[in-house]
């Protein structure tokens, strides 16, 4: 059964070229005429859909390592200048061809919700049918949430493409809202109370329906939907050291809640949904790993930072800090903002600060980095800023690192260079819910009850509590950087912001301009210290960045395979001039 499954999924669901979304698959008996025939066939494509999530985690081009350097945390370092951008090239990075990688999900979700009511399949009872349903929507509905997030306005499609189809129009970002939230206020009736790991449950339909909430400007809405999740005894902050390290005196609960070990555990009462990917699963099954020890953490060993005062190499890629901080080669170099000022509140600084999440022992800093080349002469010695080929970039090339979320070694007699190994990654928590609330409660001017959510949070790390006056959507901002690193797609959070404060014509901003001002582009050029330093390079390009880089261009072979329709392009992208106004409601 599992051969047929993978058979199944390669043969008929995914895809690589931009334009085959818009095409039919062949059918043969390992497709869904062959397979969705009953429960057990529907059952396979949803495995499918489960692992399809580990995609925003996985591999070094990663969706979530996106979210983050298009945001005030960090930068592309392979693409620092946003004119490279275009709708027909990605350079070194994957924004431009993400878009088919998820199209690809939905159309998996597609084969579900059209074939559901065949009337050939036999269904134990309603529930049955409908819990499938309901969670094949919850998997469209999540990725069309991430779309909207990174391009805006986008065909919604919504059917299994059965024959060829070459006449897709623009739906508005508004109508794509309008539709997940109608199939989300379905689907979290039917979702089950309680789910293996991995397997999307009713509190992560409430969590993604709360998202969606807010992107509509409903914010009575998200305090319920919110609320739902935390009232339900099920769930709640984790405030004592768990898992498998909590022997480990030195380490603290902000350690343990970031184990991937720990992530899928009865114990921990805070996951609301995790993908599972184990070191230990069957070849075939095993991903490549998270790889963030490559995608976050420093290039020590490298020979423009590795040398030496006498020139030669004072770091080598070996030995226990080579075991510890991976081979680090930062597609996403985090920003000062990350490292630093978001830590420096209350009169304290990143140094002495009481909050755990900046506590020592869950980071490395540049001043622990000691020369480990036994044959080097400052062998143990601190890394000198003076030793670099280029001693003033010593800030975006050895920054600290938030060792508690990068941290992924390699298992016992696991072989290969160290990126960052196998482990279960966080889709939603009940962190995030309670910021997701006071989010909320904050458009809502409740400012007293924003406050107090954000305080749960920030008590559980020790941090000292705020008050009302000190809440504002920038803050609220700081304060899911220093929860959610890692964890949220940042990038589309602050997208939906940008909207939010435009449709509400609040600081300035309008819908009628978001290319040319919006809140995302203000908040990375207040934050993100890259693009005020042109004199750095990376490939002969130095940071820049223009506010229509708030959203991303839309795959030039997409648009163009669409002859007999019309697939907008992002304002500010070539082809954009071609663009017609996008349909506003879906059938």
């Amino acid at each position: 059964m599992k051969k047929t499954t993978i058979l199944f999924l390669i043969l008929l669901l995914f895809t690589s070229c931009s334009e085959d979304f818009l095409k039919p698959e062949p059918l043969s008996f390992l497709s869904p005429d062959g397979v969705l025939i009953n429960k057990q066939g529907f059952d396979a494509v949803l495995i499918s859909l489960r692992k399809d999530l580990s995609t925003e985690f996985i591999g070094q081009k990663n969706l979530i390592a996106h979210q983050f350097m298009t945001s005030e945390i960090g930068v592309p370092w392979l693409q620092l200048d946003y004119r490279q951008l275009t709708p027909t090239s990605d350079q070194y990075q994957q924004f431009v061809n993400q878009i088919n990688t998820i199209f690809a999900i939905v159309k998996n979700a597609n084969v579900i919700i059209s074939r559901i009511d065949n009337e050939n399949i036999t269904w134990t009872n309603e529930e049955e049918k409908n819990s499938i349903l309901a969670e094949a929507l919850w998997h469209r509905s999540y990725w069309y949430y991430r779309l909207i997030g990174s391009y805006g306005d986008l065909p919604f499609v919504q059917e299994e493409v059965t024959s060829a189809k070459l006449d897709y129009k623009t739906h508005s970002r508004w109508a794509i809202l309008n539709k997940i939230q109608k199939d989300m206020e379905w689907s979290v009736e039917w979702l089950p109370e309680s789910a293996s790991p991995g397997v999307p449950n009713k509190a992560a339909g409430y969590q993604l329906l709360t998202k969606i909430y807010l992107a509509n400007l409903e914010f009575d809405k998200a305090i319920s939907s919110s609320t739902k999740i935390i009232n339900n005894n099920k769930y709640e902050l984790i405030k004592e050291r768990f898992g498998a390290e909590m022997g480990e005196e030195n380490k603290n609960v902000i350690w343990d809640l970031h184990r991937h070990q720990n992530k899928n555990i009865s114990i921990n009462k805070e996951t609301i949904l995790a993908i599972v990917d184990r070191f230990e699963a069957p070849d075939g099954a095993r991903s490549v790993g998270v790889f963030t020890m490559r995608v976050y953490n420093v290039a020590f060993y490298n020979s423009m930072n590795a040398r030496d005062s006498q020139g030669n190499l004072g770091f080598i890629a070996s030995g226990p800090l080579y075991d510890s901080l991976g081979r680090g080669n930062p597609d996403c170099p985090l920003t000062p903002y990350h490292n630093y000022k978001i830590w420096n509140e209350f009169g304290y600084d990143y140094k002495n600060t009481p909050d755990l999440r900046r506590a020592d022992i869950n980071w490395y800093e540049p001043e622990e980095l000691k020369y480990n080349n036994p044959n080097s002469i400052d062998y143990g010695e601190p890394v000198n800023p003076k030793n670099l080929d280029k001693p003033a970039d010593f800030w975006a090339r050895i920054f600290p690192m938030p060792f508690y979320k990068t941290y992924a070694p390699k298992y016992p007699g696991q072989t290969g260079t160290p990126y960052g190994s196998n482990g279960d990654m966080y889709i939603y928590r009940l962190a995030e819910t309670y910021l997701l609330r006071a989010e909320a409660y904050y458009w809502k001017g409740e400012l007293d009850k924003a406050a107090n959510d954000i305080n749960t949070v920030r008590k559980r790390a020790n941090a000292l509590p705020i008050t009302a006056n000190d809440v504002t959507i920038d803050y609220i901002f700081d304060e899911r950087a220093r929860e959610l690193f890692l964890e949220e797609p940042r990038q589309n959070e602050l997208n939906r912001v940008s909207y939010i404060l435009a449709k509400l014509n609040r600081d300035g901003y309008s819908l009628t301009n978001l290319d040319k001002k919006n809140w995302l582009y203000d908040r990375i050029i207040a934050h993100n210290d890259y693009y005020h330093h042109p004199e750095l390079t990376m490939l002969g390009w130095s940071p820049h960045i223009d506010p229509f880089n708030f959203q991303w261009p839309i795959d030039d072979n997409l648009i163009n395979a669409n002859t007999l329709g019309r697939i907008n392009q992002n304002k500010g992208y070539t082809g954009s001039d071609r663009n017609e106004p996008p349909l506003e409601i879906i059938d």
